[in-house]
């Protein structure tokens, strides 16, 4: 089962992932640069995360997941990826719709985190307050965003 772990540490640990995929080798200034985070701000994260076993540290400062840290990275990752892709749709710039996403999730996250993928789509059907429609038309309003993309 997986342990339940701050939305930071989720950042911290989709980082990570993205990053292994775009170039193959992960080290904390890699992740420092790609975050915009202070080298000893990321420090302290991946000693937390060491500590929390979801990730190792070789002698060299490369920075592997553990099993449990890329689930926890690759579960992210898909959940981010799936809004992002609902919210294209309707005209919003990737980019600006991954941003969204990104705080959309700091906002909400507690709401669907539980889910899986298929989950999410049935919650994102939903159009009652409460449901997903409703919370990003909600967060998207609160963001001056909505109105652009009605």
């Amino acid at each position: 089962m997986l342990k339940k772990i701050q939305e930071s540490a989720e950042n911290y640990l989709e980082t990570i992932l993205i990053l292994h995929q775009r170039t193959g080798a992960v080290r904390s200034i890699d992740i420092a640069a790609e975050m915009e985070f202070s080298k000893p701000s990321v420090s302290v994260a991946m000693k937390h995360l060491r500590e929390r076993g979801c990730i190792t540290v070789d002698r060299d400062g490369f920075i592997t997941l553990t099993e449990e840290g890329r689930t926890i990275a690759e579960s992210v990752y898909e959940r981010h990826l799936l809004f992002t892709r609902w919210l294209t749709p309707l005209g919003v710039p990737e980019e600006l719709a991954a941003s969204y996403v990104a705080g959309f999730f700091g906002a909400v996250c507690q709401e669907a985190a539980h889910l899986d993928a298929a989950g999410l789509h049935r919650m994102a059907g939903t159009a009652t307050p409460g449901g997903i429609n409703w919370m990003v038309k909600d967060f998207l309003t609160q963001q001056g965003g909505f109105q652009m993309w009605a």
